[in-house]
């Protein structure tokens, strides 16, 4: 058929009774984290974990491992005064911070005893501050409390900034410096001290590039535990709710691992950490232990030369692999020479062994 317009290709009806029907286009959606981790066979913690979610642990230690750091959560720092702000709280330098390096601080009360300890380091113009998430909400609290006119925004990033731990005979991170920082895919790679036999980092970065990163690493997904237990062999404590204002930094080696700087300025706290510091001789110190038996942060211990009152504190425990638990514990130096027990006088025994790191007097 013909028209003026020329040949109509098609005999249309005059009315059509059904609507055209177009297929429905379906975009590709990216999984959430949560979601991602469970297609890898994550399953929900325990209530008695500090986790979100956790993974059965892995055969063997020797290829490495990756853990989903869901115990951990992150608070940001931006605005034109935030460096200077967290300069004035922590005991850290955070003026000298740059995009290559990260650093571990303290929070501490006015007298002197540490209410937090985090990993903090620099992504562009924002500021990142690792620590347990049981601490974070009254950490961000009190922190907001001292901004006052200061040009600075403090935010829980838990939900946008991912964490994840690699630990692995060698990395791609393994030439960078202690505490080294590189760019790395959508976040960034924090070489952390080694433990077990393993070169280990922490990767942080937008929650829609932490599973192509998981994935990269190519290596066994394992519980978080597990990396905590690396934690305590590579002596880095951390400050849980249960020791929360129990120490001053020295009594857990803080200054040791680089978490004090002692040439700043003022910070909560300062004046009762540069005193222990500088006056009379340090009492109490950190070491590293094995136990046969459970323990948990905020657990007494008590040596048999004074068995009568507690000597000291579990700071930090995890069972490991071998089914022994290690052990952080604060505890009066004077003691250490004597049979040291959990809990009580006639508790778990003890064992100590070294830490990675002398354990120097303050010069």
């Amino acid at each position: 058929m013909s028209t003026r317009f020329g040949t109509r290709l098609y005999n249309l009806p005059v009315m059509i009774d059904a609507k055209p029907h177009f297929p429905e286009f379906m975009p590709e959606t990216t999984p959430s984290w949560p979601e991602f981790l469970a297609s890898q066979g994550a399953v929900q913690a325990d209530a008695g974990l500090p986790d979100l979610v956790d993974f059965p642990p892995p055969a063997s230690l020797e290829p490495g491992f990756a853990c989903a750091l869901t115990h951990l959560g992150v608070i940001s720092a931006s605005g034109a005064d935030a460096a200077d702000f967290l300069h004035n709280q922590l005991t850290n330098d955070v003026l000298g911070l740059d995009g290559g390096s990260a650093r571990v601080a303290g929070y501490c009360s006015p007298k002197g005893r540490l209410l937090a300890t985090m990993l903090i380091w620099k992504d562009g113009d924002e500021f990142r501050m690792a620590l347990p998430r049981e601490l974070l909400a009254a950490t961000l609290k009190r922190l907001r409390m001292f901004v006052l006119r200061s040009k600075v925004t403090l935010d829980d990033a838990s939900d946008r900034i991912v964490l994840i731990g690699m630990a692995a005979p060698t990395l791609p991170m393994s030439a960078l410096p202690p505490l080294g920082q590189c760019a790395d895919e959508g976040g960034a790679s924090i070489r952390l001290p080694d433990a077990a036999g393993l070169r280990r980092c922490l990767w942080a970065g937008a929650a829609g590039q932490a599973p192509a990163r998981w994935q990269r690493a190519a290596l066994p997904a394992a519980p978080s535990g597990l990396w905590r237990w690396t934690d305590i062999l590579a002596g880095q404590p951390q400050v849980l709710e249960a020791t929360r204002e129990q120490f001053v930094p020295q009594m857990i080696n803080y200054e040791l691992i680089g978490g004090v700087n002692f040439r700043k300025g003022c910070y909560p706290g300062q004046e009762v950490v540069a005193r222990s510091q500088y006056l009379g001789k340090l009492k109490r110190r950190m070491l590293l232990a094995h136990a046969k038996a459970a323990a948990a942060a905020g657990d007494e211990v008590f040596a048999e030369a004074d068995p009568e009152q507690p000597c000291g504190m579990i700071v930090n425990a995890e069972r490991g692999p071998d089914g022994h638990v290690a052990c952080l514990v604060q505890m009066k130096l004077e003691l250490s020479g004597s049979a040291v027990r959990l809990r009580s006088a006639d508790g778990p025994l003890l064992s100590f062994t070294d830490l990675p790191y002398p354990l120097a007097e303050p010069a």
